[in-house]
């Protein structure tokens, strides 16, 4: 096709020929001018990963442009602020339609800002911003899922299909996680108005029966040895259906059983020093503290309740046993019913306490063992079975890794400890692990994104 000369001399194209539509990939001037700007939008513009890691969290990238299919679009990035932590090779993105999901591989701990950019037809893009953070290599990575939205996970209760909800010692809110993926809740109960709580309630155990799960704060001072109402709070909530469906409704709560456990002791001879542990200024974490962290109802009972004590150790030196109280009206407790109790239990757990106590409907006990001492990063941690009879000692059946960030807090349920291959879940508290190499705790990461703890799976046999 030739062009025509105009009076002036000048070349001139047939009208025909600018409307050519667009040939070996190009988009003529009038098929351009056609389309609008893309546009791309985050689910979140913060993204946290590991070093290593086999199940991160993932973004959903959100792309369009008006006048073109959006299987056209392509999705890259094409900048990163720290090649060394991801570059714009480690992200990768998956699927053809309007919403991608993009994934992000860690090489080191640290943080980088990566730019994303969406093509459209016509030549035109658009970019936006993802703020990314990487944490270390851990132990076991492959069997490690990351709970973000919070990271100092407390307790936790399986309410099926592999779905938990998971309570968080800095807030009242509970959590609802798909235990076997890593990412955000599901969805979130905030508990604040219900428990006419100032602060937080340092919800350190759970136990279930049936459709109640009981909820137990720390009971203790808080970490500068001071007294705070809030901590001396049990309470229930109601669970109604299951795994993602599962519905939490608030019942009822108690304020008193602090109270009672130190009046108990002191008309039992003060054997245990609860009294003097309690008093201003006395530091919770410590051998001779007050600190509550298990809780866990005794076999084939639906009202007696096992306390499980972070410290002190029985007695309170290196060495000495680790303490359960058992309360035989615990349902009513819950209600504000002053506490009874039972004869108290000590376990041999090799010097170590209790951080949480779970059993399942044969009986079968798991007891996750710490140290009552606050340096969850140099002490061991084990587990133990148990069958739950008073006078009977417990048998450690694992070592857990110490060299990770966190310490190791909950047990999520117990499997039959008879069978070959039972595995057990278990979630870190990582509220005060430097998970990003900047000096600052997890529990102070402004983005909820960035904060988190760790699920993993271990092998009982």
């Amino acid at each position: 096709m030739r062009p025509h000369s105009s009076p002036s001399g000048r070349a001139l194209w047939p009208v025909a020929a600018i409307a050519l539509v667009s040939v070996a990939g190009l988009v003529s001037p009038a098929q351009a001018a056609g389309y609008g700007t893309p546009t791309i939008k985050l689910s979140a513009a913060y993204l946290s990963g590991a070093v290593g890691s086999t199940g991160d969290p993932t973004v959903t990238v959100t792309v369009a442009q008006s006048g073109a299919d959006v299987s056209a679009l392509t999705l890259t990035a094409t900048k990163s602020t720290k090649t060394s932590v991801a570059a714009t090779t480690d992200v990768q993105v998956t699927g053809t339609g309007s919403a991608r999901t993009l994934a992000v591989a860690a090489h080191a701990q640290g943080y980088a800002d990566l730019t994303l950019k969406v093509t459209g037809l016509g030549g035109k893009t658009a970019t936006t911003t993802l703020h990314y953070a990487a944490s270390p290599a851990v132990q076991h990575s492959a069997d490690a899922r990351y709970l973000t939205g919070a990271s100092d996970a407390s307790a936790a209760v399986d309410v099926g299909d592999g779905y938990v909800v998971v309570a968080n010692d800095e807030d009242n809110t509970l959590r609802l996680y798909d235990g076997a993926a890593s990412g955000p809740p599901v969805k979130t109960w905030d508990l604040d108005g219900k428990l006419d709580a100032d602060k937080e309630v340092d919800i350190e155990g759970a136990a279930r029966v049936g459709d109640t799960i009981y909820w137990t704060g720390s009971l203790g001072n808080n970490k500068d040895g001071e007294y705070k109402a809030d901590r001396n709070t049990v309470f229930t909530t109601t669970v109604s259906g299951s795994g993602a469906s599962t519905a939490l409704a608030f019942g009822t709560a108690g304020h008193r059983l602090r109270d009672d456990l130190v009046a108990w002791d002191e008309a039992n001879g003060d054997r245990y020093g609860f009294a003097d542990a309690v008093a201003d200024g006395q530091i919770p974490k410590q051998v001779d503290g007050f600190n509550v962290e298990g809780l866990e109802f005794a076999p084939g009972s639906t009202t007696t309740a096992y306390v499980g004590f972070r410290a002190p150790l029985v007695p309170p030196q290196s060495g000495g046993k680790a303490l359960i109280v058992p309360v035989t009206n615990y349902d009513q407790v819950a209600r504000g019913t002053k506490a009874t109790f039972g004869t108290p239990i000590e376990l041999n757990l090799g010097g170590l306490s209790i951080r949480d106590l779970r059993r399942n409907d044969s009986g079968q006990f798991l007891i996750l063992a710490g140290s009552w001492a606050a340096d969850d990063n140099s002490d061991p941690y084990a587990v133990y079975s148990w069958d739950g009879v008073a006078g009977h000692q417990p048998v450690k059946v694992l070592d857990l890794p110490t060299s990770d960030a966190g310490g190791w807090e909950s047990i999520v349920s117990v499997p039959s400890t008879d069978v070959s291959g039972a595995q057990v879940q278990l979630i870190t508290d990582d509220g005060d692990a430097d998970l990003y190499g900047d000096g600052g705790q997890a529990k102070d990461l402004d983005h909820p994104e960035w904060q988190k703890s760790r699920s993993t799976w271990f092998p009982l046999r």
